[in-house]
């Protein structure tokens, strides 16, 4: 293939899809707010996810494009924090959009992020991109209004897919690396009442996760998540067992709730179930390298 662009693509996935890409793409080209350069082989663009400035003219005969931009979500949800998550993720993908609908020669296809958490909170329905019920509240706002800005503008050229992503589980990012540390120290028990389920991916799976998808040409709302929701207690069982942790003491609601606010987040990120299967990559005939907790955990901890 022939040129990658992925915006915002200076953090934990965004290396991972580098390092997944760099030998499949003759050039990659990475938007970012950090400085124009050249290393290791890709090409850093800068741009502002806002406003044209010469970045768009990379768009040009580009195969695939992939938009990671947007303010992450471990924070405090003050009014301007809130603001904030939404509109990095609006202003985003609509300045894209425009770019892609004035280009000669578009992007091929486009993946544009979302998030797993669209859907309710479920401890009894497992959600799939067909039945899966989208609930209502900020978190699920945002990822309504996140797709509703991706594909209400027309890209006749252009394939359009949107990434529900669960928690990616990697070596040198992400969630895992808190949880494991919490499991180090002692504190590796059930996290509030235990029972909600926690919809995860490998960080090799999610890459080549997209590399499917970009493949097949599949196109509209795709589950990024494994094969195995895991419940928070059965979840924080196998972290202990892989590290070696004798217990693990649990930590309750309440102690989440005033933990959370001395660490400048929110603990929601933990207590939501999240019981996200993914339908369309298995319907499609993905396998998956990593498909059960415990042998991703071998392999990143």
């Amino acid at each position: 293939m022939n040129k990658l662009i992925i915006a915002a693509g200076t953090g934990f996935l965004g290396q991972g899809l580098i390092n997944h890409f760099k030998n499949k793409f003759e050039e990659i080209v990475i938007l970012t707010r950090g400085k124009s350069r050249n290393s290791d082989g890709i090409k850093y663009v800068n741009w502002d996810a806002k406003t044209f400035s010469g970045w768009e003219t990379e768009l040009e005969n580009t195969t695939v494009l992939i938009n990671l931009a947007g303010k992450s979500v471990d924070c405090r949800y003050t009014k301007e924090n809130q603001r904030e998550i939404l509109l990095s993720r609006i202003e985003s993908t609509k300045i894209l959009n425009q770019a892609v609908l004035n280009c000669k020669n578009p992007p091929k296809h486009w993946l544009n992020s979302s998030t797993s958490t669209i859907y309710r909170f479920s401890l009894d329905k497992q959600m799939d991109e067909v039945d899966g019920e989208i609930g209502n509240d900020f978190s699920m706002n945002v990822a309504q209004s996140w797709e509703k800005a991706f594909f209400k503008t027309a890209t006749p050229k252009t394939l359009k897919t949107a990434l529900r992503t669960s928690i990616v589980l990697g070596k040198n990012g992400g969630a895992l690396l808190p949880i494991k540390m919490l499991a180090k120290i002692g504190f590796g028990g059930k996290q509030g009442k235990g029972n909600q389920f926690i919809s995860w991916i490998h960080e090799i799976d999610f890459a080549r996760a997209i590399d499917f998808i970009v493949e097949k040409e599949m196109i509209g709302v795709v589950n990024i998540v494994s094969p195995e929701p895991i419940a928070n207690t059965d979840f924080m069982s196998v972290l202990r067992k892989v590290i070696g942790a004798p217990f693990g003491i649990p930590i309750s609601e309440s102690l989440l709730k005033l933990g959370a606010v001395f660490i400048r987040t929110e603990s929601e990120l933990v207590l939501k179930s999240r019981n996200v299967i993914p339908k369309r990559l298995q319907e499609n005939g993905f396998q998956f390298e990593f498909d059960t907790l415990e042998k991703a955990l071998k392999d990143l901890v």
